[in-house]
């Protein structure tokens, strides 16, 4: 089988996602004009993305057996799972007191900036705190809504229901292991098993694994071709956070959308950080040690810590993790293209690896 270009998925997703934003911000602006400051967020929020789950859902469909042409729903489907992201990306900029997602302010910020400029009584961070884990809110049910449009015939049936029933549970699992890490005292020597943990069930499992899975599951797959899927997906996604956690640290603030060094500077324990403490000499990890724990850095912490990272060798050990897991995946493409993916199918996915572990942001 073929699969659709990644432009025309996004184009798709990105008009379902429109249409139905904006029928529910006319709904609510109807009821209330005070709506557009709950709405208009979440619209420009859900305007832009990689679409990385979107498409991994689509084509999971269709590798599965599914037709766009024949079920248009795919579209809400995909959508719905944009929208799950959307709700995890709110609530985590809130979570790690992010002040930037994508190039502009985290929507808790702008709903603190609202607070402040048009004079409101209270506290201006409380109010965007309070209103930003509404939007997330809003977000999970506007995705079951989605759900409830695709109109396809497997998309209710058990295996469905339990695919998308381990995507909410993993990313909800994987920010609490998130949360519960960055603070617990966890042993120099565990940083890098917990990590470990932590990148396959906020990322690895929840962006790439299961959509391709939930994507298959509603077109009726069976286990082989969705057992085939999560070979390919799992070590994709292990790659694209280990890349993620890289960018974290040494990504460009003008290309990632985030200060450098911020993965540091929120005292984040990645696989990065524990092969950095697993190389250093005991005085200099103790003060790495310290000084991620520690809640204000200066940007000379910031940049020795970052030299530390270099010198150590994590870096080079790094790229042997991420090549090691991007060889997996490949290798799983061709159990794929013995269950009907063509050449063009396998080009097609071959590029959606590249852009998930070659990239700058």
């Amino acid at each position: 089988m073929s699969l659709t270009e990644p432009s025309d998925v996004r184009r798709q997703v990105d008009a379902a996602l429109r249409e139905g934003l904006n029928s529910t911000a006319s709904r609510f602006t109807a009821l209330s004009p005070t709506a557009e400051h709950l709405m208009r967020p979440i619209l420009d929020f859900t305007a832009s993305g990689k679409r990385i789950r979107a498409l991994a859902a689509w084509w999971g469909f269709e590798i599965a057996g599914g037709s766009a042409e024949t079920y248009p729903g795919i579209a809400n489907a995909a959508a719905a799972v944009e929208l799950l992201h959307a709700a995890a990306l709110i609530h985590d900029d809130v979570i790690d007191a992010s002040d930037t997602r994508r190039g502009a302010p985290s929507v808790h910020r702008q709903f603190e900036a609202l607070h402040r400029n048009d004079g409101f009584a209270g506290d201006s961070e409380h109010f965007g705190i309070a209103t930003a884990i509404v939007a997330g809110d809003l977000c999970l049910a506007l995705s079951e809504e989605f759900w409830s449009m695709t109109g396809l015939p497997d998309a209710t049936s058990p295996a469905a229901l339990e695919a998308r029933n381990d995507l909410r549970r993993d990313v909800m699992f994987g920010q609490f292991l998130d949360i519960y890490v960055q603070d617990a005292p966890v042993p120099a020597a565990d940083v890098t098993d917990r990590a470990w943990e932590v990148l396959t069930y906020k990322t690895a499992k929840y962006s790439v694994e299961q959509p391709f899975a939930v994507g298959a599951s509603i077109a009726g797959a069976d286990e082989a071709v969705i057992d085939a899927l999560r070979a390919f997906a799992l070590p994709l996604g292990r790659a694209f956070q280990l890349r993620d956690d890289e960018l974290g640290v040494f990504g460009d603030p003008e290309v990632t959308g985030k200060p450098a060094g911020d993965d540091l500077r929120q005292g984040k324990k990645t696989v990065l950080v524990g092969y950095t403490l697993e190389a250093l000499p005991e005085g200099e990890r103790d003060w790495f040690v310290s000084t991620l724990a520690a809640e204000r850095k200066t940007a000379e912490d910031i940049a020795r810590m970052t030299d530390l990272i270099r010198s150590s060798g994590a870096l080079e050990r790094m790229e042997q993790l991420i090549a090691r897991e991007v060889a997996d995946s490949e290798a799983a493409l061709d159990r794929l293209s013995e269950l009907g993916l063509d050449a063009e199918g396998h080009k097609v996915l071959r590029g959606y690896a590249q852009s998930l572990t070659v990239r700058s942001s």
